[in-house]
């Protein structure tokens, strides 16, 4: 029982509101009756390909991860059904939090690296200029 409070208590942490005030679930999470909390399929609105099979692929690299892989419901609808399963005793919920984390840090390393790299071709475009006059 406890398990499943802090279960629950993670899962409500990456729930996120939509636009223009209304809250709406960003996230479920779905498990089948009978399975324990080690093979679980989260459900990401208003997401596609774009962040399903990167966070697959962040999941993947975790050695607890036995299996993890995705699916877009159908193309006029905007949502996935993320499918992780664990090995031994780390909940499913882990290395989905891990991994959206780990997506995180990339796509903040990738935009620090694109932003420095702007600043400096502006820097050198602006010395060329000063250098012709």
């Amino acid at each position: 029982m406890e398990e499943d409070q802090e279960l629950e208590r993670k899962i409500s942490g990456l729930k996120t509101s939509m636009a223009e005030g209304e809250r709406k679930t960003a996230l479920e999470m779905v498990q089948a009756a009978g399975t324990d909390r080690h093979c679980v399929t989260f459900v990401l609105h208003e997401e596609d390909h774009t962040l399903g099979n990167s966070l697959r692929y962040m999941i993947m690299k975790n050695p607890e991860v036995e299996f993890c892989g995705y699916t877009t419901t159908h193309p006029s609808e905007s949502k996935i059904n993320l499918r992780i399963q664990t090995r031994g005793a780390l909940p499913a919920v882990d290395p989905f939090q891990r991994g959206l984390t780990e997506l995180l840090n990339v796509c903040q390393h990738v935009l620090d690296k694109f932003e420095a790299s702007i600043k400096d071709y502006k820097d050198q475009k602006a010395s060329r200029n000063e250098s012709t006059f």
